[in-house]
Parts: structure tokens; sequence; C-alpha cells
């Protein structure tokens, strides 16, 4: 499957929107090839994307994560357009999306949203997305303000050097974090954010999703930054060592007595535990300037092949 733009539009049970989506696509950019991949939906959305003209294709595993991965290895394209199908995103902002990516030789850009009214957004996603970003900001770099945008643009190199390992919702935030940590240039550009159609209900559990998205940000702060991850814990349990040991240090400088024993074996294993964080932050830093050094290769073939 190659084409030139390839816009890609995950979706679960979007029979009421997927329709008017694939059809605004096609208009927005009439050379653009869509696809449609269904994730194990239990109504019409099949037929409806295909009565619009959309290629339909199928991921059995549930999770959004599993359906990026998919179309990330099966589409071959220059550029991509990642896209919800629940119809609140902005179709007539992909064209400029992509032109911003290729003139200004971007790898990602990000559909930073913008609402058109007080319900497209549920106060607990709004929150959500704005605690989320200000947490990735201080982890991994300030270059993105919506983390969590469900519209982005993407480049070949990009897709192709893409490790995909998120299963759900949590997808977004690793693409995010994919480009901080790798240096990759990206972008945002302000799009219109819609209220749902009648009918449409948010796939994204607030509470259950938001702590998959949290626990993911941490497993990728931990391997993409295990020196200060790892540092930061045995700094934390060196502390509480050395609060364990000032008595015990204390009473044997005046007395040259050890009475607490316990006390002082608690601290001494904690602070051997101490060290034992500092030396794993140490030898996981090498490893992930490794990992980052073939990704970052991986990133920088693809687009090579590009203009092979």
């Amino acid at each position: 499957m190659v084409g030139e733009v390839a816009v890609l539009i995950p979706c679960w049970n979007e029979e009421k929107t997927i329709g008017a989506v694939v059809r605004e696509f096609r208009d927005a950019l009439p050379n653009a090839v869509v696809y449609v991949y269904d994730n194990n939906s239990r109504d019409e959305t099949r037929d409806e994307a295909h009565r619009a003209g959309a290629l339909v294709l199928r991921e059995p595993t549930q999770g959004k994560g599993w359906v990026v991965k998919r179309m990330f290895a099966e589409i071959n394209a220059s550029w991509y357009v990642l896209v919800d199908g629940d119809g609140t995103y902005d179709p007539a902002a992909a064209a400029a999306m992509l032109e911003l990516a290729e003139a200004g030789g971007v790898a990602m850009v990000v559909g930073r949203r913008v609402r058109r009214s007080a319900r497209a957004y549920r106060r607990g996603h709004a929150v959500g997305n704005r605690l989320f970003s200000w947490f990735i900001a201080r982890l991994f770099g300030d270059r993105l303000t919506d983390v969590l945008s469900g519209y982005r643009v993407f480049s070949r190199a990009f897709v192709k050097s893409f490790p995909v390992f998120s299963g759900g919702f949590e997808i977004e935030s690793e693409l995010t974090i994919h480009a901080l940590t790798l240096g990759i240039p990206v972008a945002e550009m302000d799009t219109a954010y819609r209220e749902r159609a009648a009918g449409s209900v948010s796939k994204l559990h607030t509470v259950r999703d938001g702590a998959r998205i949290l626990w993911k940000v941490l497993v990728l702060f931990k391997n993409e930054k295990p020196l200060i991850f790892f540092g930061w814990l045995g700094g934390v349990c060196m502390a509480i060592a050395f609060v364990l040991a000032y008595p015990v240090v204390v009473t044997f400088l005046k007395t040259g007595l050890v009475p607490r024993f316990p006390t002082a074996i608690l601290a001494t294993g904690i602070a051997i535990y101490a060290l034992i964080m500092f030396a794993c932050g140490l030898i996981l830093d090498n490893v992930t300037k490794g990992r980052r050094e073939v990704k970052l290769l991986a990133y920088l073939s693809a687009g090579l092949n590009r203009h092979v």
C-alpha cells in the first residue's frame, strides 16, 4: 500500500461519525488515501466507512495502541495523518499541517486543540490533559503543550522508526516522548476541536485511562532517563539511611557502644540499596544511550531512503 499521503483513522463503534469524517478528509485532501482500521466495532462502522470511500481494514486486538502499531507497519506513504474517527477534529486543518511539516522539515505536527464550545471537552479530560502536558514537559522538555492530542501529521521517517509498545490510549504520550527524547523536529498548530455528534460517546475513561497514561509516562521516564530515575531513588534511600544512622553514630561517638543493632543494620542495608540504585542508573544510562542511537539511526535511515 503506497501513497504520497495516507490518512489513518482508528475507530471503534463510530457509526454515527465515521462516514462524515471520511468524506471531509477526502474533500480536504483529495489526493490522499483514507484508511479506516476498525477495532472490533459492534455497529455499522465498517459499512459506513466503506460507503464513504475509505479502505477498511481490521485490527482484532482491542486498544488504540495496537491499531496504530498495525497501521504504521502496513501503510507506506511519504506523509501520514493520524486522526480519531469521532468527528471532533477539523479536517480542514490537515492541509496546513502537512504544509508546515513538509516546508519546515518537521517530523511530527501536533494539532493543538482549541475548543469551539465549552462542551467539546469533558472537564476531567481538560484537567487531565493540562496536568499530563505539564508533567511531560518537566520530565522530557516543553516543546509541546497538547501532548494527548489525537490529531497528528508524521513523516515517513518518524513512522518507520517508532517502536510502538503501548496498547491503549497512552499511545499519544508515547508518540510525544519518542520525539522529545530523540530531539526530532516537532511543531504544533492550533486546530478547532469540535463538540461530539449527538449519540457519540468518548471512549476515554478519565480515571482508568488517566492512570494508565500516568503509569506509561513513568515507565518511559525510567527507560529513557534511568540515571535521573534511579539517582532520585538512590538519593531518597540514602537520606533515609542517614536519618536512621545519625542517632546510632552519635551514641557510638559518645559512649563507644552501639546499643541499637537492628537500626544500625537497617540503615546499613538501606545505604547499600541506595548504592545499588546509583549503580543501576549508571549501567542502564549507557544501555539507553545505545538504544537511543539505534532509534535515531533508524529515523535517519528512513528519511534518507525517502529521497533515494
